[in-house]
């Protein structure tokens, strides 16, 4: 009698260790694979190399997730995610620890690659592993908790690091990471419950990338995952030059501070709503970062720029969380393997925007001026209200089904 009455309430509490397990191998991953556009200067005159051929090290990294997302998770479908998950992360140990010892630039470019190629993996199994752990009705909220490791790593892990590798070296940074991802393949050990592979329904094939995207609502949901990616990448990664040329060169720490904390309000609000109001929540994130980036674009006045980046990060910090959830719930209406599938396609989306983003940005910033890319990130951000205004009956409905 105690025991029927107990477990229901031990399966209606969220599993707060192993979420935070899993939002801990979120920070790492996504920290590591911006890091070194904090440590830039020490890493070319370590290695030898320029500036520009350093950066590479950020786009080999999102290269290798975006190329081996999907075929990964569609080869391991059918291994426990325990034991999966674990693997990744073992390999993205190894290799992250090979760039921190990395002798010369083509064995950086390598171990970055394989780094890129184990996150690829992980990213595209944590949320699924989130909302299956999750109790029912909470699944929303778990991912929240899961995909809060992306901001943080962009307003605090980002800064820390680079903080670390002007103090001590850039290597150290990297050797820290490494550390940390010891510490999580313990946690996770202990704290994560193993769960089986994702099912199919008796009698269909494993989904392809193609019936994947028939799904109603999955499709939809990845035209928003690229809209609003590219969007936030074609501002966020030349965000130094506009808000130098607002006159705040002394206060770009401070912007993007204020950008950060933003983004972990939208966070926290987004996981506390996002199980009953998921359509609500997309319509004003993608509002927020329309009216920021405009603001953006229309003027540089000091006091709009501060308020721009609030509206921005509060814009920002739950998308993320947000698409996961849509492309999640969209595929669970199909099966757990498609859901598992439409991951796959989301990360290798997402490392695509913003790989393209950045080469955009650029392009935009030298031929036109910086003014262009808060404009063209405006357009993205428009795009992205659209498809979710749009996407009524599948992908962002109104109450979850």
């Amino acid at each position: 009698m105690t025991t029927a009455t107990a477990s229901p309430t031990r399966r209606d509490v969220l599993p707060w260790s192993a979420l935070l397990a899993l939002g801990t191998a979120v920070f790492i991953t996504s920290l590591t694979e911006t890091l070194p556009a904090g440590v830039l200067p020490q890493m070319s005159s370590s290695i030898g190399v320029s500036s520009g051929a350093a950066g590479q090290t950020v786009t080999v990294y999102a290269t290798g997730t975006a190329l081996t997302a999907i075929p990964l998770a569609a080869a391991t479908a059918g291994i426990r995610r325990k034991p999966l998950l674990l693997g990744a992360m073992t390999v993205f140990l190894v290799a992250n620890t090979l760039t921190a010892a990395a002798p010369g630039y083509a064995v950086l470019l390598v171990s970055r690659f394989l780094a890129g190629v184990a996150a690829g993996l992980a990213w595209a199994i944590l949320a699924g592993y989130a909302r299956r752990i999750a109790p029912p009705g909470q699944e929303g909220r778990a991912i929240a908790i899961a995909m809060t490791g992306i901001p943080l790593a962009l307003s605090l892990g980002v800064p820390a690091g680079t903080l670390i590798g002007q103090q001590i070296e850039w290597r150290a940074s990297f050797a820290a990471v490494s550390v940390i991802t010891l510490a999580v393949l313990g946690w996770i050990t202990v704290s994560v419950p193993d769960i089986g592979r994702p099912t199919t329904p008796v009698g269909e094939p494993k989904p392809t990338t193609l019936q994947t995207l028939r799904v109603p609502g999955v499709t939809a949901t990845m035209i928003v995952v690229v809209t609003f990616v590219l969007g936030h990448t074609i501002l966020y990664a030349y965000i130094a030059p506009y808000v130098r040329h607002a006159g705040l060169a002394t206060a770009v720490d401070a912007i993007l501070l204020a950008f950060g904390i933003a983004c972990l309000v939208s966070i926290w609000y987004t996981g506390r709503h996002i199980d009953r109001h998921l359509r609500g929540l997309a319509l004003t994130a993608a509002t927020l970062f329309t009216v920021g980036t405009a603001a953006f674009a229309a003027t540089t006045a000091q006091a709009v720029v501060w308020v721009a980046a609030v509206a921005w990060g509060l814009g920002w910090g739950g998308t993320p969380t947000l698409l996961q959830t849509a492309a999640g719930h969209a595929g669970m209406r199909r099966s757990p393997a498609v859901a598992d599938t439409a991951q796959a396609i989301l990360v290798t989306l997402w490392n695509a925007a913003m790989a393209l983003g950045g080469i955009i940005g650029g392009v935009l910033l030298q031929r036109v001026g910086i003014t262009a890319d808060a404009v063209v990130a405006t357009g993205f951000g428009v795009l992205s209200l659209a498809v979710i205004t749009l996407a009524r009956k599948h992908a962002f409905a109104p109450t979850r089904t």
